[in-house]
């Protein structure tokens, strides 16, 4: 989820005390609130772990890494409260991977700085995740490949072109503000250094790719120096092509090349500098050049057979599939079969080929393979003859002129003594293009190196001090069980934008092209080798998998069994090892007291399942908001003390399940997402979510978690 880390601002005034004033405040309740002075005789946190019966307990807090940077008030509240720290964002694709690929890694390698040499341990979150990625570089690399041709052979399409009125000077000065006489920008050199806009960039937008520019201009003249400059900004990102004019004498038309625009409003300058010939510039155009469109065949379908009885409609011949094939036999009667049912064969209107992979035992006159999209007097009936030749082969047949609908495809032995295999029916539409898309294989292989790159870049800024990571976040759908009842991962088909509340208009599904199994494995490897790689010990490296709801009551626990399920098939490749299992714990306490049963029941059966299942047990991400008897959502301005109250006896009854259920030797730790209650915007904006209030004072809820962690 992407989800915004709540250590709320102080005011300028506390920001500006030293770090004894934080101490005060932090450590206690807020004095001007009757009933919370209790709150100052609390010790930090992490001192109610009992290390002697949990050692492997780490007691985490999620943070903006900004924040923990600057060594104020978060990194002294952090430090003293907690042994493990989380950035919410800082780790994440997005965050470090800009939308050309580029890698930067200050903050992280900052931050990492910072805690280590204050002893803190550091989880990582995240490495593969479908929100929060550099989508303009994920979808870039999966363009479609320009067909190689000769760049002579190119299309112009013109796309703009700029003229002049007579007048003075008609655009931004830059010190030279060359009037238009006769149509034409009108230069003459005055011995210093001279740029001119000839065309402004809120006239000329061009998207990505290659352009032609044609400049039309006059010159006293033949001379050198003389440039043309295309930018689509000013700052340190902008792009900025410079090209040399070979100014001649008299009227030129000058045709300049610009390969790799990468797309925006482009200015264009003419740079005279110091050339001391008298120049007329009286119209500049730009042409898109690209590949002239070319037939490419594009694959719709494959139909192939699963051995048993013949597995569509019968029309008195019904071959049984074998060895995969559909297994023709002769009889000497006139015979015909389904081979593709139109109901699986739905082609829009254009030009197809239909591939056969068929065997026969002799070369055969009179086979014939029909396609039809229907049955009745005007439906589109076409049929090809199939030169059948001994042994198996590939048979091509040409259908231009496809109408349009659900196709059945028949072949058609008819009298033919020959027996026949058909093992598959391909199905591909006739397509002009002038690029060419990747194919399902290129595109994998694609994001296993965009990932690999990703992966290895954030391993490397670690040097092996991050040992424990969410090396995939939120894989699990929550729906479409397959026939095990396992749920589907989340892939792109169910995302809109705006639609749902974890992902946003950042989300790239690398599942969609790696597949839902070597998109985990991947991710995994690429983890390991570069923890290695990167001076980490190869077994102090520890791989979860995040995911929420899995404490959900509606579903029983389905997405947790469905996650830990997933493991087991991620890994039953003998290589892949995930070691733990995380649970974000975004929950919620409930006034209503059948509710509240249901979910602590639910929170006891997660444990028990993930303690079941072998792996390290985390809780990654808990915070609590709190809903009223009426079901409705509470703000923290409206919470009782009542209701405050059973918030904090909910923490302390979630941590006290976690290391009453989970073995000490599965026990990873709990991390609180967020330590301060919610601004009004942002995640759970609003909501009572903190173990401290908006002014870092301890809460009800402070002494419910430490309790909790007591074992009281």
């Amino acid at each position: 989820m992407k989800k915004q880390l709540i250590f709320t601002a102080l005011g300028a005034m506390l920001l500006a005390s030293c770090a004894d004033t934080w101490d005060r405040v932090y450590e206690g309740g807020n004095p001007q609130k009757e009933g919370y002075e209790y709150l100052s005789d609390y010790a930090p946190l992490k001192d109610y772990v009992n290390r002697s019966e949990f050692p492997n307990f780490k007691l985490g807090v999620a943070l903006a890494a900004s924040d923990y940077n600057k060594q104020e008030l978060v990194y002294a509240l952090a430090n003293s409260n907690f042994d493990e720290l989380v950035t919410g964002n800082a780790m994440k694709m997005a965050s470090c991977v800009d939308d050309k690929g580029n890698m930067n890694f200050g903050t992280v390698s900052e931050f990492i700085s910072n805690a280590t040499s204050s002893g803190m341990n550091i989880y990582g979150h995240t490495l593969a995740w479908h929100s929060q990625q550099p989508i303009k570089w994920l979808t870039g690399l999966l363009k479609d490949k320009e067909l190689d041709i000769d760049p002579d052979a190119k299309i112009e399409t013109l796309v703009s072109s700029k003229t002049y009125t007579d007048g003075p000077f008609p655009f931004y000065p830059m010190g030279c503000e060359p009037p238009v006489i006769n149509g034409a920008l009108h230069f003459e050199p005055t011995g210093a250094w001279s740029q001119f806009f000839i065309f402004p960039g809120g006239e000329n937008p061009l998207a990505e790719g290659d352009y032609l520019a044609r400049l039309y201009m006059k010159s006293s003249k033949a001379t050198d120096g003389v440039q043309l400059t295309v930018q689509n900004g000013w700052g340190g990102d902008a792009q900025n092509v410079t090209v040399a004019i070979p100014v001649e004498e008299g009227e030129q038309v000058y045709e300049l090349k610009f390969p790799g625009i990468t797309g925006g409003n482009y200015d264009v300058i003419l740079k005279p500098q110091t050339a001391d010939a008298t120049l007329d510039v009286s119209k500049i155009e730009f042409y898109k050049l690209e590949s002239p469109a070319v037939e490419v065949e594009q694959e719709v379908r494959v139909k192939t057979y699963d051995d048993g009885p013949f597995p569509f409609y019968p029309m008195g011949c019904e071959p049984p599939v074998i060895n995969g094939a559909i297994h023709f036999v002769p009889t000497g009667a006139w015979s015909q079969f389904f081979c593709l049912p139109g109901g699986e064969n739905t082609l829009s209107e254009g030009d197809y080929v239909m591939y056969l992979d068929l065997q026969s035992d002799k070369d055969a006159s009179g086979v014939q393979f029909t396609i039809q999209n229907g049955w009745g007097g005007d439906a589109q009936n076409m049929s090809l003859p199939v030169s059948v030749m001994a042994g198996r082969h590939s048979y091509k047949l040409k259908f231009p002129g496809v109408t349009g609908g659900n196709y059945d495809c028949i072949l058609k032995p008819q009298t033919a003594d020959a027996v026949l295999d058909l093992y598959s029916v391909t199905v591909v539409q006739i397509v002009k293009l002038n690029s060419i898309p990747l194919t399902p294989e290129e595109k994998k292989d694609t994001l296993t190196w965009a990932m690999d790159k990703w992966i290895g870049g954030m391993m490397a800024a670690c040097e092996g001090n991050v040992k424990a990571w969410d090396v995939v976040n939120e894989p699990i759908s929550g729906g479409n069980p397959d026939s095990e009842g396992v749920f589907a991962l989340q892939h792109s088909e169910g995302y809109t934008p705006g639609g749902t509340w974890d992902v946003g208009g950042d989300a790239f599904y690398w599942q969609d092209y790696m597949g839902d199994l070597d998109y985990v494995r991947t991710a995994v490897a690429c983890a390991r080798k570069h923890f290695e790689a990167n001076g980490g010990t190869p077994s102090d490296l520890k791989l979860f998998v995040n995911d929420y709801n899995l404490e959900s009551d509606w579903d029983d626990n389905g997405k947790l069994k469905s996650l830990i399920a997933w493991i087991k098939r991620w890994e039953a490749d003998g290589v892949t090892k995930i070691d733990g299992i995380g649970t974000q714990m975004h929950i919620s306490c409930y006034m209503n007291p059948q509710t509240q049963e249901s979910k602590k029941k639910h929170i006891t059966k997660m444990f028990e399942l993930m303690a079941a299942s072998g792996k390290l047990c985390r809780v990654s991400e808990l915070d609590m908001g709190l809903v009223d008897a009426q079901g409705n959502k509470v703000l923290t301005a409206n919470v009782t003390d009542e209701q405050h109250k059973a918030m904090a006896d909910l923490y302390k009854f979630v941590v006290h399940e976690y290391l009453r259920i989970i073995p000490q030797s599965q026990q990873w730790g709990i991390c609180q997402w967020c330590a301060t209650d919610a601004p009004a915007n942002g995640w759970r904006g609003g909501e009572p979510v903190g173990l401290w209030d908006a002014n870092y004072y301890r809460k009800h809820t402070y002494a419910g978690f430490a309790e909790g962690l007591a074992g009281k």
